[in-house]
């Protein structure tokens, strides 16, 4: 009889946490919301197929049909691997703002938040596209998801990839995430002004050479050419 209710009670709990990990991955799925590059691949195939009928209407031959196809096809390629300026201009501020992130994420939980109320906090601070992922990760957390699927709203954000890391780790071997949070932003501080400093100089290159292709040819035609002419006319 004892043996009885136990299963009974055991299945009962099983079936209660089956229950709530549903309704977490339904939550979950929610605020996920539309996909967001449904709309752009609607113009995406409609400009792809535009392109191909414009060919097939400007050939106006039976053989105008395969071309337009493949016309098509390159097209929507093409299109496909061009990241959209809205998309670059977020994930442009959303980069610039991780460090920042990374400090506040860390000031936050040093004053004793836990990890989800320190993530929204933040997320209402920040705002724009890091503000937007850190809400997602904040909620994520607060409705039971596990470190990893909540973390992964910043999976996109380059850089972001260690800030993850941490945070799962932390969660995992229980370890201060509010210092391995500041190392991170400055780290994440150094790299930029590597890169600021790489692109300057990268950015000098570029401007020496379109001198030295606009003077190569004046030095060529004002200093060497009098002179062959010269030379040659000396000779004849």
């Amino acid at each position: 009889m004892i043996v009885l209710w136990g299963s009974v009670v055991l299945a009962g709990l099983l079936g209660l946490s089956l229950v709530r990990r549903r309704v977490v991955r339904r939550r979950l799925s929610r605020l996920r919301g539309p996909a967001a590059g449904s709309a752009d691949r609607r113009t995406r195939l409609f400009a792809a197929a535009a392109a191909g009928l414009a060919v097939v209407a400007v050939i106006g031959r039976w053989w105008a049909v395969p071309v337009g196809v493949a016309v098509s096809i390159g097209a929507d390629q093409f299109l496909r691997r061009r990241e959209p300026a809205a998309v670059r201009a977020a994930r442009l501020r959303a980069v610039a703002d991780l460090p920042l992130g990374a400090d506040l994420l860390a000031a936050v939980l040093r004053a004793g938040a836990p990890v989800d109320r320190a993530a929204l906090a933040v997320a209402d601070a920040l705002g724009g596209p890091l503000g937007e992922r850190l809400d997602r990760v904040g909620r994520s957390l607060r409705l039971g998801a596990e470190p990893p699927e909540a973390w992964a709203h910043l999976a996109d954000v380059p850089g972001a990839d260690r800030l993850v890391a941490a945070a799962v780790r932390s969660s995992a071997s229980g370890g201060a995430l509010a210092g391995a949070l500041t190392r991170l932003a400055d780290d994440l501080r150094g790299d930029r002004s590597v890169a600021v400093e790489a692109a300057a100089h990268r950015a000098g290159v570029l401007i020496v050479l379109p001198l030295g292709l606009c003077f190569l040819p004046a030095f060529v035609l004002a200093g060497l050419v009098p002179v062959v002419v010269a030379v040659i006319g000396d000779v004849l």
